[in-house]
C-alpha cells in the first residue's frame, strides 16, 4: 500500500504536534506560552492557521459524505434488511386497518349474554 505526499505530511506534522504534547507534559521541556501570547502576530497566524485547516478539515468530510450518499453503489445488506422489514410493517398495517373496518361494519352476532363453554354443552 502506497501512501501519497500529503498523507505521509499529515502524518508528520501530527507526530510533531504529539511529541511536543508528551514533552510539555513530562516536563522535558516548556514553551514559553506568555512569550507567544503576548505577540500580536502568532495570535492572529494560530487564528488564521486553525481557520484554514478547519475549512480544509470541513471540505473534505463534505466530499467524503456526499460521495458516501450520491454513490451509485446498491444498498448494503441491513439496509436492503430494513427496507423489507418497512415493508411488511406497511403490509400489517393495512390488514390490520382491513381488520378495523372491518369489524366496525360487521353487526353484533347476538344479543344474548355469552355463556362460558362449559353451560353451553349439553347433558
Amino acid at each position: 500500500m502506497r501512501l501519497a505526499g500529503w498523507t505521509l505530511f499529515w502524518v508528520a506534522v501530527i507526530t510533531v504536534l504529539v511529541i511536543g504534547e508528551l514533552a510539555e507534559i513530562t516536563r522535558l521541556f516548556t514553551v514559553p506560552l506568555a512569550a507567544a501570547s503576548l505577540s500580536a502576530y502568532s495570535i492572529l497566524f494560530a487564528l488564521v492557521l486553525i481557520t484554514l485547516l478547519a475549512l480544509v478539515g470541513a471540505v473534505f468530510v463534505g466530499f467524503y459524505l456526499s460521495s458516501r450518499i450520491y454513490s451509485t453503489r446498491g444498498f448494503t445488506p441491513f439496509e436492503q434488511e430494513m427496507l423489507h422489514m418497512r415493508e411488511e410493517v406497511q403490509a400489517l398495517g393495512k390488514e390490520l386497518q382491513a381488520l378495523r373496518e372491518g369489524a366496525a361494519a360487521r353487526p353484533p352476532a347476538s344479543s344474548s349474554p355469552a355463556l362460558p363453554k362449559e353451560e353451553r354443552r349439553g347433558p
